[in-house]
């Protein structure tokens, strides 16, 4: 079970932005930027193209929906995506705010927010949704 298994049973707390019956939203605890979302699949896959093509459609059409409400809540320019896929065996998206092409840019210093910050963050994402 990975750690994103646990984070949507419960088992590990997270700053969750929304769920459905299939895909789940929460806040990066390590973030680039204020506001930076993964999105997941509630099933556990690793790897983004061994899901099938309407889970797949789905999730993008799920992040989609939080990619907006992220937009609506924290000032910049676009919500950057990326899929990574190495740091944790199971599929997910990285929803980054972007005020510039480097703030993408995975080897730079994260963000270090406190609690309150973080659950400021996620009101303030999930009011826009």
């Amino acid at each position: 079970m990975t750690i994103f298994s646990k984070i949507i049973a419960g088992q590990i707390p997270c700053y969750k932005i929304a769920e459905d019956d299939r895909y789940f939203a929460f806040l990066d605890i390590n973030p680039l930027a204020e506001g930076h979302v993964l999105v997941i699949p509630k099933q556990e896959v690793d790897y983004i193209f061994d899901l099938d093509d309407d889970t797949f459609s789905g999730l993008h059409l799920f992040s989609k929906k939080i990619a907006l409400a992220i937009k609506k809540s924290i000032p910049c320019l676009r919500i950057g995506v990326a899929v990574i896929g190495l740091e944790v065996p199971h599929t997910h998206i990285h929803l980054v705010p972007l005020y510039s092409a480097h703030d993408i840019d995975f080897s730079k210093a994260k963000l270090k927010l406190s609690k309150e910050e973080f659950i400021a963050i996620a009101q303030k994402i999930q009011t826009n949704l």
